[in-house]
């Protein structure tokens, strides 16, 4: 959604700024401390987002001077799916640490 800079308010604009440092901040904190990634690719991901993120929030805050930008409020729920995915794994792991290990199948004689 593009919309001018004069039909946004200064409020909107400004938690739009937060929610992108947010969501930003986040995913890079999943990236670097590696919580719930079972792979390189997970943290990846995440580290791209991040990038991307804290990217575009630096632009709107430092470089934007008015005119038109675009909104990309579909996009906060990328850190959603990210983070649910993570805690989705922390809590696979710490079930799969708690459980004991299989005891060993007993052998069957030799005939």
């Amino acid at each position: 959604m593009t919309l001018a800079a004069s039909v946004v308010s200064d409020t909107e604009f400004n938690l739009y700024l937060i929610a992108l440092a947010v969501s930003g901040i986040l995913l890079a904190v999943l990236a670097i401390s590696g919580f719930g990634a079972s792979s390189v690719g997970e943290r990846a991901l995440n580290g791209i987002f991040a990038a991307g993120f804290l990217g575009y929030a630096f632009y709107l805050f430092f470089i934007f001077d008015g005119g038109t930008f675009t909104e990309f409020y579909y996009a906060f729920a990328v850190p959603v799916i990210l983070l649910i995915k993570a805690i989705q794994g922390y809590r696979a792991r710490k079930a799969e640490a708690a459980e004991p290990p299989a005891a060993p199948a007993p052998q069957q004689p030799a005939a």
